[in-house]
């Protein structure tokens, strides 16, 4: 691993290092099933329902050219499928098909596993007061929900 330094990190140090560590994580998780971790946030997305890709391109903030790439070859691989929007005839939503449902589910656990082992040491009271600083953060920052919860 990289120098560390001698004294106390300050709050972006911190987070900027968290986000790789949980980034690296997420990319080895990712990987043991085969998909990048691009695909895996799109897997996950669409966990609780289909989303149009302006909706997608949003939420997973990718441009429109990125996100046609991304669902091209999540398609292709027969995770994901283009389908006719319910209330609009005329648009497109982007729906998990039944294998790229397993792949979600099982891919969702197995990395909120791993993540949630990056905490293992520290106690019980300092991992709940992790928690609810984090959710602070991401709930004032408005962040996308990608993951929802505990996947036990």
């Amino acid at each position: 691993m990289g120098k560390q330094t001698d004294g106390p990190m300050d709050v972006a140090t911190a987070l900027v290092r968290t986000s790789f560590l949980v980034d690296a994580v997420y990319a080895e998780a990712s990987g043991d099933y085969g998909i990048t971790p691009q695909q895996g946030n799109l897997l996950c997305v669409l966990m609780a329902q289909p989303h149009g890709m302006g909706e997608l391109g949003g939420m997973l903030r990718l441009a429109k050219s990125s996100l046609t790439g991304l669902v091209d070859r999540t398609a292709r691989r027969g995770l994901v499928r283009r389908e006719t929007a319910p209330d609009d005839g005329r648009a497109v939503v982007i729906a998990l098909t039944e294998e790229g449902a397993e792949v979600a589910a099982e891919f969702y656990a197995d990395a909120c596993r791993r993540i949630a082992a990056l905490t293992d040491g520290l106690d019980e009271e300092a991992r709940t007061g992790l928690t609810a600083l984090l959710e602070q953060v991401v709930t004032e920052n408005h962040v996308p929900e990608v993951f929802t919860g505990t996947a036990e």
